[in-house]
């Protein structure tokens, strides 16, 4: 279900959330920015990752498709520490041809965002 990224980031889907779409990345040196931060290309990967589940699963409920980023824009709000990151991926329009997807980035509460994102897909329809 989640891209070989997702693998290099060590990401799985976190059990704990019923949706089934809230990825969670654990603290690693792969991830290190500054010293005791994230990088911001990881919390960058763990959102795109977060979008791309929550899209592939919108779109497997209207029979499937493939999918190409148009755009992705990132906020970084504040520093990633050196604990569990948690993102979700939400479908806010699923078109025919287009997916707006925003995601967010949190650590302790999903009220503090560390980041946030919103994501531009073209679709392919099976």
């Amino acid at each position: 279900m989640l891209p070989p990224y997702a693998e290099t980031l060590g990401l799985r889907i976190d059990p704990d959330h019923e949706d089934g779409c809230t990825l969670v990345m654990p603290y690693a040196d792969g991830v290190l920015g500054r010293p005791g931060f994230l990088h911001g290309g990881a919390i960058s990967g763990l959102m795109e990752m977060a979008a791309i589940v929550a899209l592939r699963r919108a779109l497997e409920e209207e029979g499937g498709g493939r999918i190409k980023p148009i755009n992705v824009t990132v906020d970084f709000m504040r520093g990633g520490r050196d604990k569990l990151t948690y993102s979700r991926g939400i479908v806010t329009r699923l078109g025919k041809r287009v997916a707006n997807v925003e995601a967010t980035a949190w650590q302790d509460d999903p009220a503090k965002p560390i980041a946030a994102a919103r994501m531009n897909y073209l679709i392919v329809r099976d």
